[in-house]
């Protein structure tokens, strides 16, 4: 379940009262424990006890490693089945908090209260958990949902712009396979902001929401929500293995033009429609340089990707703006096309 939090945590605090647990762990990295965590604590009712536990914050500290010391300070802390843990965080918070709590002792109770817009719109919803290793994103996880997601829109004002950038991407990812309504109004806004943003923030957890609930575990529509991954998550993964960080909206905004580009190569979506998305997405995002990437190595990445089966690779793609489709075939030319397609989109 999602809701809205009001400026006095109410909705959260009737949660905390209605599932009583016998201790409480907020994780947070020190962004948010700087940022966020004063107003989770000024307005947070309960007489539980409860602990702080800081990450570093980043993607790349979402690993093994730091899994394993958060099992190990929820055993010293005694934590037990009945513990619940909050995570209190960005895309890397919720997805490794919840990772670690689905885990523990075969799994302990979460809430998600996602502080960028990234996770607000996608990471947080979903019941996807999940850590990176040898440079794979979320190669490792489970499905597991949380209690409760509890949305706070305030807390986008501690973003700077290229994080509130990042989380539009997956916005106009859930408009582009299911809502045109909603990519309208998104790719119409003027300038990206937290006060033209927040009228929309809701509709796109919706959209992801109403997803999930038709298919949990990913057998089928819920792959749609693939859209852009399965090339970005390749070129965000090299990045990673170069020691350089790109953000995951800037690679998902890639992977959406050159997925948008094959969906017009293997005829989903004419000329007209892929050339108006692409520019629209461009509109916002900038261009990344993937030249140093050769074809071989994006495409080999792209064989790990979690969808694939049988040694092929599977692509979501759209037939059209708000239609979006999955397990679909793609032939190696049309990949390397689209991979110099964009490749010269800075000519």
């Amino acid at each position: 379940m999602i809701s809205l939090l009001d400026e006095n945590f109410s909705s959260l605090n009737i949660f905390l009262k209605q599932n009583i647990a016998s201790k409480i762990f907020i994780l947070v990295d020190e962004n948010t424990h700087e940022h966020c965590l004063p107003t989770l604590l000024a307005n947070m009712e309960t007489d539980l006890a409860f602990e702080i536990i800081e990450i570093e914050a980043g993607e790349e500290n979402k690993n093994i490693n730091a899994s394993v010391q958060l099992w190990e300070i929820l055993a010293d802390l005694e934590a037990d089945r009945k513990a619940l843990v909050i995570n209190l965080g960005g895309g890397v918070v919720t997805d490794m908090g919840g990772f670690v709590a689905s885990t523990y002792k075969r799994g302990i109770p979460f809430i998600n209260i996602p502080t960028s817009l990234l996770a607000m719109c996608d990471a947080s919803i979903g019941g996807k958990t999940g850590i990176d290793h040898q440079y794979l994103k979320n190669i490792i996880g489970t499905f597991a949902e949380a209690e409760h997601v509890f949305i706070y829109p305030d807390f986008l004002e501690s973003l700077d712009f290229v994080q509130l950038r990042s989380g539009f991407a997956e916005m106009l990812k859930h408009g582009l396979i299911a809502d045109a309504k909603h990519w309208k109004q998104l790719v119409a806004i003027s300038e990206l902001s937290v006060e033209n943003l927040r009228p929309h923030i809701l509709r796109s957890t919706e959209i992801k929401q109403e997803i999930v609930e038709k298919d949990f575990k990913e057998q089928n529509i819920r792959k749609n929500l693939n859209f852009g991954h399965t090339v970005g998550h390749a070129i965000e993964s090299l990045f990673l293995a170069n020691n350089q960080l790109l953000p995951h909206g800037e690679a998902v905004a890639l992977g959406m033009i050159i997925e948008t580009h094959i969906s017009y190569l293997n005829q989903l979506t004419t000329e007209e429609t892929s050339f108006e998305i692409i520019t629209n997405i461009q509109k916002f995002f900038p261009y990344i340089d993937i030249t140093s990437f050769s074809n071989n190595d994006i495409i080999a990445l792209m064989l790990n990707d979690k969808k694939n089966a049988n040694g092929a690779i599977n692509f979501s793609l759209i037939e059209g703006v708000g239609i979006g489709v999955f397990d679909q075939k793609v032939s190696e030319k049309h990949l390397i096309l689209a991979l110099n397609y964009y490749r010269n989109l800075k000519k």
